[in-house]
């Protein structure tokens, strides 16, 4: 069955970095448009990067020039590189696959599979 595994989560004063990754498994990994998404307590998930099929990259506007959202198909692994982060309420971090478009990749309802989450803490 499909597996998502996500691992690099923690606490980091801002301005730090942290490297999340998410090794999946039980699908062609290199087929599914993969992304990554978070939520705080109260708020709604929203997408933070995605990435589609053919290694094309979508951003949120709020982490755009900061994140970037890589994969390695050899390795079935998703990574998101966080730079440049900024204070904010500790967030539950995800990611996920599905067989949607590219242009639909921030629409996490869309999403069939996730990974247990981690959580991120960004400190002032």
């Amino acid at each position: 069955q499909v597996q998502l595994v996500e691992s690099g989560g923690g606490s980091v004063q801002a301005g730090g970095s942290l490297r999340l990754s998410c090794a999946a498994s039980g699908y062609t990994f290199s087929r599914y448009c993969m992304g990554w998404f978070r939520q705080a307590p109260g708020n709604a998930r929203e997408g933070v990067a995605g990435i589609d099929s053919e290694g094309r990259t979508r951003y949120a506007d709020s982490v755009k020039g900061r994140f970037t959202i890589s994969k390695d198909n050899a390795k079935n692994t998703l990574y998101l590189q966080m730079n440049s982060l900024k204070p904010q309420k500790t967030a539950m971090s995800y990611c996920a696959t599905a067989d949607v478009p590219s242009s639909s990749w921030s629409e996490w309802w869309r999403y069939k599979y996730w990974s247990q989450g981690t959580q991120v803490t960004v400190s002032s």
